[in-house]
């Protein structure tokens, strides 16, 4: 049998109410994991100390007649997301000391559902990044080759789930932040339609972009994870009740392939896998009809004009004042230059200054309005595409996870969000499902395959997700 920090949630979960294990052990299991492979990894930034206290009150639970999929669970939270009680540091020396002080939304129901928090998980600063490499307490590294990244912002999540330190985890995804680490680590990230999971408590980066998702070992422990923590919230009035989100197409066979975005770019043994993959779907009845996109090859350039307008003036909040590391100078405005410069890293730096610049006089129209309006068109172009097909199909990302530092310029490292920023743009639900390996050093990595459906319609990428795996 598997240890018992192998098993799936749900593999887990029924073990748990047919009384063949407990909760303790489960996290006895995964607790002595991260202790043998997390100094290498750094896939967690904190182990909760409370950890077995936490169990044995599931197991209280489940004795005194509850029941739910997550009782007694073990799962890891992404550095942003607020855990009352507990530091949130996004991964900053901006935050390194802060202290939560409320749960999120999605740390509440996940709590009433009784699951188990090992601890907090490594992420790139703020969110930013697609490497891990961001975050101010070094990156996290690749269980399947610790000499590569994890990709990001979820690192750590990914990284955890794929080495077993825990039965699933929660990250959030803004450009494909739970996806794309999710295909470097041999994963599976699920991003919801935006609105469907609240955002409270989950510290903004990019507020029309940003959702929190599961990362889990399997698509039926993806679809646990998100039954759970989906919902309407007062708290977050972007939140959207299940019942306007109704599924549309998941009985639908066609598949759409956008292959006229594959002409360049990608690895070519990316590719091979993508195509078997697409063939497996053939062989169980799904139809391929190839589609286009007009404006999906604009994705990236609106994503790196949005997405740094909004963390441009959600990170204004940090300002040395409020809260957070507060660096004191000759007048005010040293203090803010002297907070800011030390306690934000470069990437966050860069995305502010050109979030700020788009945002500016004379350049807003330019740039920010012109991206609004192509976002739009976006929009509409997947809306009209969905009507008729269950899914797109693309790869996650264009490569399996690159060497650590390999990409130092900053440019280059955008590029691999590609295929997942247009989700985030649109607001479709989308998921990345392993599709098998390919060989870079000797080593075999891992890559992704990602399945968009139309708004609301989470129930097409599950069926289609589990017709993959």
């Amino acid at each position: 049998m598997n240890k018992l920090n192998e098993l799936t949630i749900a593999e887990a979960s029924k073990k748990l109410a047919a009384g063949e294990i407990t909760a303790v052990q489960l996290a006895q299991a995964c607790l002595d994991e991260i202790a043998k492979r997390n100094p290498e990894l750094n896939a967690y930034l904190e182990v909760f100390d409370d950890v077995l206290e936490q169990a044995k009150k599931a197991d209280e639970r489940r004795a005194a007649g509850e029941s739910h999929p997550l009782l007694g669970i073990p799962l890891a939270v992404k550095d942003n997301i607020l855990i009352q009680g507990r530091v949130a540091s996004a991964a900053s020396k901006m935050l390194e000391q802060y202290v939560a002080t409320y749960d999120a939304t999605v740390i509440k129901k996940l709590k009433e559902a009784g699951a188990v928090f090992l601890g907090r998980t490594n992420m790139d600063e703020f969110a930013m990044g697609g490497s891990n490499e961001n975050s101010a307490f070094g990156p996290a590294k690749n269980p399947h080759d610790e000499s590569r990244v994890t990709g990001g912002s979820s690192g750590g999540s990914a990284a955890a789930v794929a080495a077993h330190l825990c039965l699933g985890a929660l990250g959030s995804d803004t450009g494909g932040s739970v996806r794309e680490p999710s295909s470097f680590c041999g994963v599976v990230g699920f991003k919801p339609t935006y609105g469907a999971v609240s955002r409270s408590g989950l510290m903004a980066m990019g507020s029309s972009l940003d959702q929190v998702g599961p990362i889990t070992k399997t698509l039926e422990d993806a679809e646990i994870l998100f039954d759970t923590i989906r919902g309407k919230d007062p708290l977050d009035s972007t939140s959207v009740d299940p019942e306007d989100l109704k599924s549309q197409t998941s009985n639908n066979k066609r598949i759409g392939v956008p292959r006229h975005l594959f002409k360049e770019g990608i690895d070519q043994d990316v590719l091979e896998r993508f195509e078997a993959s697409l063939k497996k779907l053939e062989g169980q009845g799904y139809e391929l009809v190839d589609i286009t996109l007009p404006s999906s090859p604009l994705a990236l350039a609106l994503y790196y004009i949005i997405m740094p307008a909004e963390a441009s003036s959600n990170l204004a909040r940090f300002d040395g004042v409020r809260y957070g590391l507060s660096l004191k100078g000759s007048s005010l405005i040293e203090d803010y230059a002297k907070t800011r410069g030390e306690g934000f890293g470069p990437e966050v730096r860069r995305r502010i200054m050109l979030g700020t610049y788009v945002l500016s006089a004379g350049y807003y129209d330019a740039y920010y309005g012109k991206a609004i309006a192509a976002r739009a068109l976006l929009r509409k172009e997947y809306n009209d595409a969905l009507k008729t097909l269950a899914c797109i199909a693309t790869p996650t990302v264009p490569s399996p996870a690159f060497a650590l530092g390999e990409k130092s310029d900053p440019l280059a490292m955008y590029l691999a969000d590609i295929f997942t920023v247009s989700a985030n743009l649109t607001g479709n639900p989308a998921v990345s499902v392993p599709m098998g390996t390919v060989e870079r050093g000797g080593k075999a990595l891992p890559a992704g395959l990602q399945l968009t459906a139309a708004h609301g319609d989470e129930a097409a990428l599950f069926v289609v997700g589990k017709a993959l795996e």
